[in-house]
């Protein structure tokens, strides 16, 4: 699974962008913010990368920063907001914007995203508000992202396999942590799963 590239602008379509990484172009649907955080050629850009596998494709999603991976992630999850509308949203709203929008409230701020009506920013900030607390309200009027738990070499792919399990990211992504922690980053794969299930299961 690719997770990050790092590479020179080619060129920039309706969606996203092409990244040439070493003389290899990869195609990536990226929010306008993250397009625009790209130095022009020849200076290296860098852009976090959620990879999508589908039977018939697959699709790489470009973000400026994990925080805006982290937003889409979380706004994928909510019924009715596909890839395409969670884009719009952060081409239309940076991070803190969003964040400062759905614990505010504000519809309007949230509508003016393409594919947003009032029924689709309705649900945003009700459900939404169940995943506050993978945010931390910091002093100001805009919400800070919680520390994110990071994992190493084959944890990405020990929290997928959760996930695919039924499990929810926050718990998947710190049981792993916890167990690459007692057993090392280059624990292998299927060591990772087990010892994570085992930690996660009802005490």
């Amino acid at each position: 699974m690719i997770g990050k590239l790092t590479g020179r602008l080619d060129s920039v379509h309706e969606g996203g962008c092409i990244l040439d990484v070493n003389g290899v172009g990869y195609l990536v649907a990226a929010s306008s913010r993250a397009v625009a955080a790209l130095p022009p050629a020849p200076a290296l850009g860098t852009l976090w990368i959620e990879t999508v596998v589908r039977e018939d494709a697959i699709t790489l999603y470009g973000f400026a920063d994990a925080a805006e991976r982290d937003w889409y992630r979380l706004l994928t999850a909510i019924q009715g907001v596909g890839p395409k509308v969670a884009l719009a949203l952060l081409s239309a709203l940076s991070p803190a914007e969003l964040s400062s929008a759905l614990q505010g409230g504000d519809r309007v701020a949230l509508s003016r995203a393409p594919g947003v009506g009032p029924k689709l920013a309705a649900r945003l900030l009700a459900e939404m508000k169940d995943k506050a607390r993978l945010l931390a309200v910091g002093d100001g009027p805009v919400p800070r992202f919680a520390p994110v738990v990071r994992v190493a070499g084959a944890g990405e792919d020990a929290v997928s396999a959760l996930l695919n399990l039924g499990w929810k990211r926050p718990e998947a992504a710190a049981a792993v942590a916890r167990v690459q922690e007692r057993l090392g980053p280059d624990a292998a794969l299927n060591l990772l799963i087990r010892e994570s299930l085992r930690e996660m299961a009802p005490r």
